[in-house]
């Protein structure tokens, strides 16, 4: 979740601040300055954001800070290093800045402001069976177990991004659910939709939409087959409501790797593939990090 924006505001899509703070710096120092450049589909709730940072030659280190969390980033050049953050599905509208800080005896320290708009959302209204809308007390250990494991699942991630030069789709069909959409469940609202959904025919192929090690692979409640793979610095990728998981939990995979086949497991209407993202803790649309790397 983001904390209290400073400021609600207009809708900005890329652009770049040069900034400089001297920390420790004493007069007369020939200082060279950060510059961050930032660049999204949009800055609606529930989008990832790519932040470049160029910075003097052979920085040896930079943090990166946005909506009150510390961001992984990596050296791109000598010159340049690169985050990706996320606007969470239930971020509040408004200005948040981001923040970038060289290490070092001379510290440089750059901000830009990003101004968060509401995504606008529709509802579905869907039919499911009543276990999977008020699941009977038998269920609720499981459900509270997978819970808990699902939380540790992303609480740790490999410090190299294997995403960097890209996702890419895991199935070839179209999108045919919006991320964010308010669900009701058998006449009964329930949390946003938070992921992306493709109508593909059951036994269709679903190939990893970048590299990284299987977290989980395994049958869920609610998702079914679920997989979860960790990208690295903290972007990770859920797919769900598979008919088979062909991968097993540990193992590493390349981008394009067959996963599974899509089905229809767990809580659905019929077959098809749900993919989720995380950057960070942040909910974001995957189709908004695909659109990041695509001219």
């Amino acid at each position: 979740m983001c904390p209290t924006p400073a400021a609600a505001g207009r809708r900005l899509v890329t652009s770049t601040v040069a900034a400089l703070i001297l920390v420790g710096v004493s007069a007369g120092v020939n200082a060279q300055e950060l510059s961050i450049e930032v660049r999204s589909r949009s800055l609606r709730q529930g989008e990832a954001v790519l932040v470049t940072i160029s910075t003097p030659a052979d920085t040896p280190s930079i943090t990166v800070d946005a909506f009150g969390t510390r961001w992984s980033a990596f050296r791109v050049t000598s010159t340049s290093w690169r985050a990706l953050i996320g606007i969470d599905l239930e971020c509040r509208p408004g200005t948040y800045p981001v923040v970038a800080e060289t290490s070092g005896n001379h510290v440089l320290r750059a901000t830009h402001d990003l101004v968060v708009v509401k995504r606008d959302v529709r509802v579905r209204v869907l039919k499911v069976a009543p276990d999977y809308v008020n699941p009977p007390p038998a269920l609720l250990a499981r459900i509270r177990s997978e819970a808990q494991f699902m939380t540790a699942v992303y609480e740790h991630s490999s410090p190299e991004p294997t995403w960097e030069g890209g996702l890419q789709r895991p199935v070839p069909e179209t999108a045919n659910s919006s991320f964010g959409t308010r669900s009701v469940f058998n006449g009964e609202p329930r949390s946003p939709h938070a992921g992306t959904d493709f109508l593909s025919p059951a036994g269709t192929p679903i190939s990893a939409p970048a590299g990284g090690r299987i977290l989980a692979a395994r049958e869920l409640f609610f998702t079914g087959n679920t997989i979860v793979i960790d990208h690295g610095l903290g972007v990770f990728s859920m797919l769900a409501h598979l008919s088979r998981i062909d991968v097993h939990e540990g193992d590493s995979v390349r981008a394009g790797d067959i996963l599974g086949l899509v089905g229809a497991t767990g809580r659905v209407t019929g077959p098809h593939l749900h993919w989720a993202m995380r950057v960070g803790s942040a909910r974001v649309d995957p189709l908004s990090a695909l659109a990041l790397f695509t001219d």
